[in-house]
């Protein structure tokens, strides 16, 4: 493989939020998909949950945080992935914003519940004044969610950012019934097994599939229909140039510890992400 092949497979980017919003269970499971490991760990209180890959130190074990970046390299679809695990709580940011200067995009994780929240905005500010693509994924949809329209609507108001959704959620919490991808036009359905375990989706259908309208009762479709076409209407349009240039965000949702909307989104990012490119210094700032 040629050096300009080798340069064009790469991705480097960093994912960003506010603790607790589920990065670094999110960048576990990105790490599956490479077979960087064999199980995925979550980050939690309990003593005997298995400790996640990018949580390497006994500090961070212990407490259950990320308190250091980790550069994490896997290979997925034909492109080398050069994953950047970064610190959430503010105490550890110096460490974030240096990380954010060597990645050519982000993954912004907000969490559906609460929305855009403190250091979110503040990591965002940072990418934002370097021109860094951002691409945002709602997560914690198997819990109980806000409007989604209206955490779009934050994006903009909150962030200064316009945002484009890529897919939509049926429902949430007790009632999130899958994932409807805007683009293929194709229904990627939640399905709970025995045991209260969850598994990624069997069934990839249209949304007016008998098969969907049985799984979404009359309200909830009514609803899902009503948005996705709120969202046709007025939302902004798909613009790959503006994403590059960090004007329009993509959207996904999904629920990262269940895995359900991750590779959609995986797949989603490589291929609207570009490989490394030329920066320029302007007034000691990083471009």
């Amino acid at each position: 493989m040629t050096l300009a092949e080798e340069i064009r497979r790469r991705r480097t980017f960093a994912i960003i939020s506010h603790p607790d919003a589920g990065k670094t269970t999110l960048t576990e499971k990105l790490l599956l998909y490479g077979g960087a490991v064999q199980l995925a760990g979550s980050v939690t209180a309990r003593k005997n949950q298995r400790a996640t890959t990018s949580d390497w130190m006994e500090l961070e074990k212990k407490r259950g945080i990320s308190v250091s970046s980790t550069v994490l390299q896997f290979d997925y679809a034909g492109f080398r992935i050069n994953l950047l695990d970064t610190p959430g709580h503010k105490d550890f940011s110096e460490d974030t914003y240096r990380v954010l200067t060597a990645v050519d995009a982000v993954i912004m994780v907000i969490d559906a519940g609460k929305g855009v929240e403190t250091q979110t905005r503040k990591l965002f500010e940072v990418c934002a004044r370097r021109g860094v693509p951002i691409f945002t994924f709602m997560n914690k949809l198997d819990r109980p969610a806000r409007d989604p329209i209206g955490l779009m609507d934050e994006l903009e108001a909150v962030l200064g950012i316009k945002s484009c959704a890529l897919n939509w959620p049926l429902g949430s919490g007790a009632d999130f019934k899958g994932l409807y991808d805007l683009q293929e036009r194709q229904v990627h359905l939640f399905e709970r097994v025995v045991g209260g375990m969850f598994r990624a989706p069997v069934n990839v259908t249209g949304l007016t599939d008998p098969a969907v309208r049985e799984r979404l009762d009359d309200q909830l479709y009514r609803t899902v229909c009503e948005q996705i076409e709120m969202v046709a209407m007025a939302g902004a349009e798909f613009d790959h140039d503006r994403v590059l240039r960090g004007k329009l965000s993509p959207v996904y949702f999904g629920s990262g510890v269940n895995n359900f909307g991750v590779q959609l989104l995986l797949d989603s990012f490589l291929k609207y992400s570009t490989p490394p490119r030329g920066r320029y210094v302007i007034a000691g700032d990083v471009q």
